[in-house]
């Protein structure tokens, strides 16, 4: 073999490093490999959004929604049980005192009444103007992280406004946050397929690249190469391939996940999305989708490139050694 430099030093064979003679380059082309984990490295980081997402959802709505309570005092504005002051004022009143309770905060009648025009209509079914039905006062009232109600809470109410209900949004938001759980586990669950499939194709390329290049190994093989050494070069050539693709697929991922972080920044916020684009400026539109992805995201994005590399060199050294310990 004219271009391998084999050297015996100390029992043990010397290749020249630049000069293998495996000519993996053509073995293992630059294009399908990297094109074939872009593509998976796209996938993982929609995935990763995913998990993200929910998991931003589930801590929302369990410390946001599941801490609400939701007071309908009938006849609001009538005067209080004990003669001072109206019904939703003495309901307001017992809230406001009780320690469990961050705030308690009347909701708006007008806020409550176009809210529920859809469904009442409004003074004669137009739609329009008063609901047709007499609205009760709704009262919002946040639990403290940590408390639950007190237990003689719907007892006081009722001895303060007759007639006064109590729900709490606990048992809503558990199902929600069930729901979201199991989003994370499909999110996972598509994280491990999508690396099982990144195995297997890199895989298959070191095997193809085996292959085409046999006679070479072989010879250098019985020339005194171990297999570390036949290894190394192959998960060298694997690991840039994989690298350059998961480069390639995370930044083919971030326009897409930009947009998703901006759509679902209310869901995970609560804050509203300003237009489209703000009077035509695009660099304000990047500037909030930018500041919309979460922490745990910018974090995970930059990863996927060493995590494609890594599993590129894991799996063709494993490959490559196994083929080897097949050799007569």
């Amino acid at each position: 073999m004219a271009r391998a430099s084999v050297t015996r030093l100390t029992g043990r064979p010397l290749l020249s490093r630049r000069q293998d003679g495996l000519a993996l380059r053509r073995a293992m082309p630059d294009r399908l490999l990297p094109a074939l984990v872009a593509a998976m490295t796209f996938l993982a980081a929609l995935a990763l959004a995913g998990a993200v997402g929910a998991s931003l959802l589930a801590q929302r709505w369990n410390n946001g929604a599941a801490a609400i309570m939701t007071i309908q005092v009938p006849d609001a504005d009538a005067p209080a049980a004990t003669g001072a002051g109206k019904r939703g004022d003495a309901v307001l009143a017992v809230l406001s005192h009780d320690p469990a309770f961050a705030a308690a905060i009347p909701v708006d009648r007008a806020r409550l009444a176009a809210l529920l025009a859809p469904w009442l209509g409004g003074a004669g079914g137009s739609g329009t103007g008063a609901p047709a039905l007499s609205l009760p006062g709704v009262i919002q009232a946040r639990l403290r992280p940590g408390v639950d109600p007190p237990a003689d809470l719907a007892a006081r109410l009722e001895s303060a406004a007759p007639g006064t209900l109590a729900e709490r949004n606990q048992p809503w938001t558990a199902r929600l946050v069930a729901l979201t759980r199991s989003l994370q586990a499909c999110a996972a669950l598509a994280l491990l397929v999508v690396t099982g499939v990144a195995v297997a194709v890199v895989a298959a390329a070191t095997r193809a690249g085996l292959a085409a290049r046999r006679h070479s190994i072989e010879i250098v093989h019985g020339l005194g190469a171990g297999d570390g050494y036949i290894a190394g070069r192959f998960a060298r050539r694997t690991t840039v391939l994989a690298l350059s693709g998961g480069i390639i697929g995370t930044i083919l991922s971030v326009p897409l996940l930009l947009l998703l972080c901006r759509l679902g920044a209310p869901f995970a916020s609560g804050a509203a999305l300003p237009p489209t684009l703000p009077d035509g400026d695009l660099a304000a539109y990047l500037s909030d989708a930018l500041a919309r992805v979460p922490l745990p995201l910018w974090i995970a994005l930059p990863l996927l490139p060493p995590v494609s590399a890594s599993i590129g060199w894991l799996t063709a050294q494993f490959t490559v050694r196994a083929w080897l310990r097949r050799l007569p």
